[in-house]
């Protein structure tokens, strides 16, 4: 048996990698609390991993709301005690005021939100596995979207902190960073999008680095030679390259 709570849900990433633990321990017992915005999206998520044996819960709750995603995830812990906490849940959009806060809060608080109760539940008990999704672009302030990169980026570097703190109460952090991914975020661009990857692939990724434990699961392998090339650039040259993205409106 195991239990797995995934955020963001209901599209994307989230719901490949629902889908994909749903088929691979359906069978053999395996009990999901998912999140998600869109009802309609999640319950369909649901009812394609119940069809692979899952035991589901689909459950709409706002990431940003700290005493729901505490109750949420308590009440989780208590139904199925959590084995795997995926804090997925994350959008983009343009530069104004108003959206630039609605990243950071869903991007970096929604994560917190997640992470957070997970930690406490699984600690008590001595093992577990957090993954928290970054990107690519958390590597490197982005002319282009600086918001959603500032948001990911903070997500990795605390992600990497709480892995070395947590380690020897046996809770595994793994931090995610994808490169292009298909999903309402991606469906938004209008850019080219090198080395795209499609959800369910991604979602095998992922399964295989929380299986590992993997410190940074970062892919496709070419997107993770451009996040290192993206650090190591003389500040200067990189702002000159990268000003030249295409950028959200």
């Amino acid at each position: 048996m195991i239990s797995i709570l995934i955020t963001g849900a209901s599209s994307g990433i989230g719901a490949a990698v629902a889908l994909a633990y749903a088929q691979r321990y359906g069978q053999g017992g395996c009990t999901l609390a998912l999140s998600g915005r869109d009802s309609d999206r999640l319950q369909a998520v649901a009812t394609a991993c119940r069809d692979q044996g899952a035991t589901v819960s689909a459950t709409v709750v706002d990431v940003t709301d700290q005493t729901a995603m505490r109750e949420w995830i308590i009440d989780a812990d208590i139904a199925a005690p959590l084995d795997i906490v995926l804090a997925n849940a994350g959008i983009s959009g343009g530069e104004d005021e108003a959206t630039i806060r609605r990243i950071f809060d869903v991007n970096l608080t929604g994560v917190l939100n997640t992470v957070h109760p997970a930690l406490d539940c699984m600690r008590t008990r001595g093992r577990g596995t957090i993954g928290m999704v970054s990107s690519i672009a958390g590597n490197r302030g982005l002319p282009s979207a600086p918001a959603y990169s500032a948001a990911k980026a903070a997500v990795l570097a605390y992600g990497e902190g709480l892995r070395g703190r947590y380690a020897h109460h046996g809770v595994t952090i793994c931090v995610i960073c994808p490169g292009f991914v298909r999903s309402r975020i991606t469906d938004q661009n209008t850019f080219s999008m090198p080395f795209f990857m499609e959800a369910d692939r991604a979602a095998q990724i992922i399964l295989a680095g929380l299986s590992a434990g993997t410190a940074k699961i970062s892919f496709p392998w070419q997107m993770r030679c451009i996040g290192w090339i993206l650090r190591a650039l003389p500040s200067g040259l990189g702002t000159r390259l990268l000003s030249r993205l295409p950028q959200k409106e």
